[in-house]
């Protein structure tokens, strides 16, 4: 349906974000810590909030006037939530590639799941942060996505390499210093 035609709370933008990383050439790429984050997302949503909510919905529905029901018009809206958040999810786990950090054997270089340390050659400063897939990016937790410019930058230099990463501030110039393949947390 075409979105000139429905309210704007109701274009899902969970789905546009499928869309736009589903384009043929697009890996979705995910360490085993990221998939089994998302399929126990995906099970807690369908096995235990979803059948909850259900029950609650037709409860309100069985105390009559449904339009100033808050019970009622709340637990829609959730289920719809609810549903639209587990038809992503059920996207992007159909097309996870899992890619196990600890199984990489050219550990000098920098690949998908890699947690790299890096000096910024101008501040001196240290770094660490692991490349993994887009849903499991999180920076405060020191993991960015694998298409994101930093880790874009990263990929397939070698341990002692200065790489120059483009930033919104300018072109930045790092050096790796270290760079380990472990399972995250």
């Amino acid at each position: 349906m075409s979105k000139a035609f429905v309210r704007e709370s109701e274009v899902d933008e969970d789905e546009e974000l499928v869309e736009v990383q589903s384009f043929p050439g697009f890996k979705n790429y995910m360490t085993p810590t990221g998939y089994r984050a998302l399929r126990e997302e995906f099970e807690r949503l369908l096995k235990v909030e979803r059948p909850q909510l259900v029950e609650t919905v037709a409860w309100a529905a069985s105390n009559g006037d449904r339009s100033e029901n808050g019970d009622y018009i709340y637990g829609k809206r959730r289920l719809r939530e609810i549903d639209r958040r587990l038809r992503y999810l059920t996207k992007r786990l159909e097309s996870a590639v899992v890619v196990d950090p600890r199984e990489q054997t050219q550990t000098d270089r920098v690949f998908f799941g890699a947690t790299v340390t890096i000096r910024d050659l101008d501040t001196e400063t240290e770094e660490t942060w692991q490349i993994v897939g887009v849903d499991e990016a999180d920076a405060g937790e020191g993991k960015v996505s694998w298409i994101a410019p930093l880790a874009r930058g990263l990929l397939k230099a070698e341990l002692g390499e200065v790489v120059r990463i483009p930033t919104p501030g300018g072109v930045r110039e790092v050096e790796i210093v270290d760079i380990r393949y472990e399972t995250s947390s």
